[in-house]
This record gives structure tokens, C-alpha cells and sequence, in this order.
């Protein structure tokens, strides 16, 4: 075990107990100007309470001076809202954000204590309980691991409060106050959907089986493929996740996301589909994935999924995975497939 002090990044889960209720009526824009608008601040001079932790290269600024702490936000007030959040959790970019907006979507990438990952030792990594604990903790502020002291300012549920807290005050236009508590002291996570790719997958799926949300759109994961979490009774219903990913990742061939997948009950809404010989809904399923030509790169199978310079592009440059990106956000929760068997031969290639 290592020392707490060795990673003191925190987290507060201050909305963790409101209650789930009904979502409303998306409010109408009030914009003179509709328009499609992104917006930055920086975690840090939204709340004087954040902090680094340099043990891990959690920082403000790297060795550079490059900001570190630069959030994220997007909203499309010409498009009719359809009154969700979404919290991605990894790195800003524009393709996807762009496309989350045209969706009629609002939008957040937050800065939060997540770099602990690489740096777990091997035994605690690897002993089927720590990540599990570790990305929840990260993910709600309540100390579930021993590996951590993650503060309430610096994680990612009290960094995503913050940030819609500041952009209901400076950004009316956006109606962001819509995804706050009556009270203002959490978000409503039933009308928040959580996303991720790859780590951020995984740890946007722990969440979401430890509190209910509207939905969990997890590109290239989730992984954790030695832990027991995504079998745990989950407080968000299974028919609420959906995944994709390239059957040449990492992910595949050892066979992590088909163990990961089948753990949360999404084979109940039908089998894997391959998205590029079948057209959407894509028989209503949860699990989908891709075989497009990645001339043999793992690597960039694995990020090929999100919108962006590694994903498929037909020979006029547009994207191929357009109407799968709009199923995953945008395909009504209560519709689903059939449900299939269980894989005899998933977990045969774990690794």
C-alpha cells in the first residue's frame, strides 16, 4: 500500500444523495444571437479551493507553463435542447463537442484528480478491487480507497458542480441553471449523461453503477478487466449504457470490453453489432463496434472511435461513424433489442 499522501487527490460527492427525479421540460433559449457557443475557465479561478498535487503531475501549469486546468463547454442555443448534460471525462475535443452540440446537447469537459492510474503498484492494480475503488473515489470524493485522499474541490463531481454553477452566472443564454439542484448545492444527475473514452469510459461506467444517471455512452471501454465492479448492482438500469468500440484494440483481443459489456447486463439488449454493415438504430443494441481499416494500428483503433483525426473518414473526408455517434447519444433509453446468450468464449483470451 502505498502512503496516503502519495496521491492527496479528492473529491466531494455533494450531490450523490439527491434524489432522482423526473426529468423536465428542456427551457426554451432566450438568445438574441443563437449561435454555437465554447466556453473555457479554468478550474482554478473558479474555485480558490482547488489544488495541485505535484507527486502526481496533477498541476495547474506543466514545467512549460502550459495551463493544465483549462475546462471546457459547449452549447448550440440554434439547435432545440433537449435539456441533458454531458460530462466527458478525458481530453477536450472539438469534433466531438461540435457534434454534441448539433445534438441539441449540453456539454462539459472538467479538469478533475485522475491521474493516478499509472502509477498504481502492480499488486494493488492487479488485485481485482483497487481500480474499482480508486475510480470511485475519484469520482464521488468519499474515501473508498486507501490509495488516496482525493479533496472535495479536485474531483470530478464537485469540479463538474462548480463549472455549471459559473456558467449559469456567466453564460444565461445556455439556461445551464436547468442542471442544478432547486437549491443549487448539486447537479441533476437525472438529467446528466456521462461519457468517457478509454480510462474516461471506464470510470464514467463506475459511476454510473454507484449513481443513477440519464445515460453512459462509453467509447473504447469500459476495461478494469480483472475487477468485479461492473457486476455490482448498478443504480443506473444496464439498458442506460451503451459502448463502442474497434474490434482490432487492445480492449478485444483481450478480451476486456465483451467480459466488461456481458457484466452489466447489456447482452439482455441484443448482440454486438458491427456498425459498418448495418445501418442505424442498429437493432436497438448497447454494444456496437467497428472493423474498419486501420491498417493493423491497435493504437489507433483504439481512439478511432471518438470524432476526431483517428477516426474512419470516406474517400470525400467525411466521417463514417456520423449516425452511430447520434444512436449512442440520442437513441431513446426504453427501446431496445432482444436479448441474447451469454458468450461461452468471452474471457477465454483474458489477459
Amino acid at each position: 500500500m502505498l502512503p496516503r499522501p502519495w496521491i492527496a487527490l479528492l473529491f466531494v460527492a455533494v450531490a450523490g444523495s439527491v434524489g432522482f427525479a423526473a426529468a423536465d421540460v428542456a427551457p426554451p433559449y432566450a438568445d438574441q444571437s443563437p449561435q454555437r457557443y465554447h466556453l473555457t475557465k479554468r478550474a482554478s479561478e473558479i474555485d480558490p479551493r482547488a489544488r495541485e498535487y505535484p507527486a502526481i503531475d496533477f498541476v495547474f501549469k506543466d514545467k512549460a507553463g502550459k495551463v493544465q486546468d483549462l475546462q471546457h463547454a459547449t452549447v448550440d442555443t440554434r439547435v432545440a435542447p433537449r435539456g441533458r448534460l454531458v460530462i466527458y471525462l478525458m481530453g477536450y475535443g472539438a469534433p466531438l463537442f461540435e457534434r454534441l452540440g448539433d445534438y441539441g446537447l449540453h456539454a462539459i469537459q472538467v479538469h478533475y484528480a485522475n491521474k493516478w492510474f499509472s502509477i498504481i503498484p502492480t499488486k494493488a492494480r492487479d488485485d481485482g478491487t483497487s481500480l474499482g475503488k480508486m475510480r470511485l473515489e475519484a469520482a464521488t470524493g468519499e474515501d473508498t480507497s486507501p490509495l488516496a485522499a482525493i479533496l472535495q474541490p479536485d474531483g470530478m463531481m464537485e469540479r463538474s458542480l462548480q463549472f455549471v454553477r459559473w456558467l449559469a452566472k456567466e453564460h444565461p443564454q445556455g439556461k445551464w441553471e436547468q442542471f442544478l439542484t432547486a437549491d443549487g448545492r448539486g447537479l441533476r444527475w437525472d438529467k446528466v449523461i456521462m461519457t468517457g473514452s478509454s480510462h474516461g469510459a471506464t470510470t464514467a461506467a463506475r459511476f454510473a453503477v454507484h449513481q443513477k444517471v440519464d445515460r453512459v455512452v462509453m467509447f473504447c471501454g469500459p476495461r478494469d478487466q480483472l475487477e468485479s465492479w461492473q457486476g455490482f448492482p448498478s443504480a443506473t438500469p444496464a439498458n442506460r449504457f451503451f459502448g463502442f468500440s474497434h474490434v482490432l484494440d487492445g480492449g478485444w483481443t483481450g478480451d476486456h470490453y465483451c467480459r466488461s459489456w456481458q457484466m452489466l447486463g447489456l447482452h439482455q439488449f441484443g448482440p454486438i453489432v458491427d456498425v459498418d454493415s448495418n445501418q442505424a438504430p442498429f437493432g436497438n443494441t448497447r454494444r456496437l463496434t467497428t472493423r474498419f481499416d486501420v491498417k493493423g494500428d491497435a493504437k489507433r483503433a483504439h481512439s478511432s472511435v471518438v470524432p476526431g483525426g483517428a477516426a474512419g473518414k470516406d474517400a470525400k473526408g467525411n466521417f463514417l461513424h456520423e449516425a452511430v455517434w447520434r444512436y449512442l447519444f440520442t437513441q431513446p433509453i426504453e427501446v431496445t433489442g432482444a436479448p441474447v446468450p451469454l458468450d461461452p468464449d468471452c474471457g477465454k483470451n483474458l489477459k
